[in-house]
């Protein structure tokens, strides 16, 4: 007799449906799993003969084959423990009915507990295109399976409890659909910033358009306290961008069970001793580095020229694609990785190069060297470049409030609102394609001639107008002007500082 039973894997963020299916039959007693398991899953045959033990189940003492489908997907982790658990008790007692529209994941314990497991949101989503319509998963994981709406989700705490379950004896209760509780932001806000009225302006029209920026400045300027404070006014995450944080931070294990969904914007702000897999992802099997948890979110690099520069050519593709693949002999996985860069860099290697101070002893060639250490490829993909001034005393000491976040989210909301409204969902204007800039960011005479000039006397780029033209849309659009003029063009073109140095 053969038990069959559903579960759930995982391929990077994409959940599949795997069939487990346990035979027993004659000869010596043997426990043999074949559908390309990895260590973790033939590491299960133990987890489970120990729990069937522990739960008062018959073992079966026969030859057990294990086979997990599709035969050539690689199956890995132990969320397969419960499944062939169950496959093997169905092959003996006929009172366990296992329902067809049921799937089952989860670790075993060695007492018969079930242990929480990474991805279950990933493969909850996946249930429902399979026409799953019940999903068992461990306790601490029912929050978070419950996310994907659709589906009735039930939390087991042991082996015995879910036996019980199956057999009619006490029924679980499902999983309601979770909601979470939202409160402030968590981050800092800008109202505890004194004077850098140019940076809150330029940080204001990066949240407005998602554009990437970097600021450079001496040192105690405020460039890390300014991006700190980045995320207090970004608008709040829609329901598909919740659910596509909330994937990659289980996958990454970084969720837990009081707190199974991402509620806030992501901000990652890794050493500048992270390697390029650091940053990208990676490992034997591979999983999401920095710029997939910053996701929907700010990744901020401190310190940018420190950066390895094998490290941060990493970002040039992922920061034109929004995607990152990583290809390792186990195969080719994709992360989503749509961020905003926000970077901060001192002038110069001692950071007081340009001070009126004069304190800066660095040389032209110690110059030269500390600023090349940012390929120009990598800077030209950085839509706004911003001087960040040293602070006066009287704006240290002054009595005057400084704009709350929430007045500048306010205005960035009502930006971004634009924005859906004329691209629809998944596109802003820093990710607008070609055909899209052409149709929505066309400039008036007086803009086109100044953009002409800027484009001729400072040497730019095609990929530099095009980061202008957006910026400008960006500035329009938080005037609540349709027409881009003269006006939004020579505030953009301010922002490409290092093109002109």
């Amino acid at each position: 007799m053969v038990g069959r039973v559903r579960s759930l894997g995982l391929s990077g963020l994409a959940g599949y449906e795997v069939g487990v299916e346990c035979y027993l039959s004659g000869g010596l007693p043997a426990f043999d799993i074949v559908g390309l398991p990895d260590v973790a899953v033939k590491e299960s045959r133990e987890r489970v003969r120990a729990a069937a033990k522990n739960s008062d189940l018959v073992f079966p003492m026969r030859r057990i084959t294990v086979n997990l489908t599709p035969a050539d997907r690689r199956k890995e982790g132990s969320v397969y423990d419960l499944p062939i658990l169950l496959g093997l008790i169905s092959t003996q007692d006929s009172a366990l009915i296992i329902p067809d529209d049921a799937a089952f994941l989860g670790e075993l314990s060695l007492t018969g507990e079930l242990r929480p497991i990474n991805g279950v949101l990933s493969m909850a989503l996946a249930a429902r295109y399979a026409e799953i319509k019940q999903l068992f998963v461990p306790k601490d994981n029912a929050k978070e399976a419950a996310l994907a709406r659709d589906l009735v989700v039930y939390g087991v705490g042991s082996v015995d409890e879910l036996i019980k379950h199956l057999t009619g004896e006490a029924c679980i209760t499902p999983t309601g659909t979770w909601s979470p509780e939202f409160t402030e932001s968590r981050y800092d806000d800008f109202k505890d910033v004194r004077g850098q009225e140019n940076v809150k302006r330029a940080l204001e029209i990066a949240a407005a358009g998602a554009h990437n920026v970097i600021m450079s400045g001496p040192p105690g300027s405020g460039k890390s306290m300014l991006a700190r404070r980045l995320p207090s006014i970004l608008p709040a995450l829609t329901y598909d961008e919740t659910l596509e944080c909330t994937q990659i931070y289980s996958v990454a294990r970084l969720l837990t069970p009081s707190e199974p969904l991402v509620i806030s914007r992501p901000f990652r702000s890794p050493h500048h001793t992270v390697s390029g897999a650091g940053l990208s992802g990676g490992g034997s099997h591979p999983r999401p580095g920095e710029i997939s948890l910053a996701h929907n979110g700010v990744l901020f690099l401190d310190e940018l020229p420190e950066f390895p520069r094998d490290s941060l050519e990493v970002l040039r593709q992922p920061m034109e694609d929004g995607a990152i693949t990583i290809s390792r002999a186990a195969g080719a996985l994709s992360y989503p990785a749509r961020f905003m860069l926000v970077a901060a860099m001192n002038p110069c290697k001692c950071g007081w190069n340009g001070h009126e101070s004069d304190r800066c002893a660095c040389t032209s060639r110690s110059l030269e060297q500390y600023r090349t250490r940012i390929s120009g490829p990598l800077l030209d993909r950085i839509d706004m470049h911003v001087n960040v001034r040293h602070v006066e005393y009287n704006e240290l000491t002054s009595k005057d409030s400084a704009e709350p976040s929430a007045v500048i989210r306010e205005r960035v909301g009502k930006a971004r609102a634009l924005q859906r409204e004329r691209y629809g969902e998944g596109f802003y204007n820093a990710t607008l394609p070609a055909e899209l800039r052409e149709q929505f960011c066309v400039l008036d005479e007086s803009g086109s001639k100044l953009l002409e000039s800027a484009f001729t006397r400072l040497g730019l780029t095609a990929r530099s107008y095009d980061r202008i033209v957006k910026v400008a849309r960006t500035i329009a659009d938080l005037a609540r002007e349709k027409e881009i003029s003269a006006s939004h063009v020579a505030e953009a073109i301010q922002y490409r500082r290092l093109d002109r140095t």
